[in-house]
C-alpha cells in the first residue's frame, strides 16, 4: 500500500448561477479596482490523504466516498478528482 493525496473539486455546472462567485467578482471590480477580472466561480475542494495499491484504486476510493456520502449533487454540480503527486 502507498499513500496518495487526492483533490476532490466540486463546482457548480457551467450555466448555473453562482451568487458567491458573483459577489466576489463585484467586490474585486468595484471596491478594489480589479476591472481586468471577467469571471469568478466559487467551489469546494476537499483534500484527502489515503492509502491504496495504486493511483487508479485511490481515485476509485474517492469516487466511492463522494457518491456514498452525497458530497455533491450531480444535477447541480460537477465533481473532479485528481491524484496529486
Amino acid at each position: 500500500m502507498a499513500k496518495f493525496n487526492a483533490e476532490v473539486i466540486i463546482e457548480g455546472k457551467k450555466n448555473a448561477r453562482d451568487p458567491e462567485g458573483e459577489t466576489i467578482m463585484r467586490d474585486l471590480m468595484i471596491k478594489h479596482g480589479y476591472d481586468m477580472v471577467s469571471s469568478v466561480r466559487s467551489g469546494k475542494i476537499l483534500k484527502v490523504t489515503l492509502e491504496a495499491k495504486n493511483e487508479k484504486e485511490a481515485e476509485d476510493i474517492c469516487w466511492n466516498m463522494v457518491n456514498e456520502l452525497r458530497v455533491y449533487n450531480p444535477v447541480a454540480h460537477v465533481c473532479t478528482i485528481k491524484i496529486v503527486k
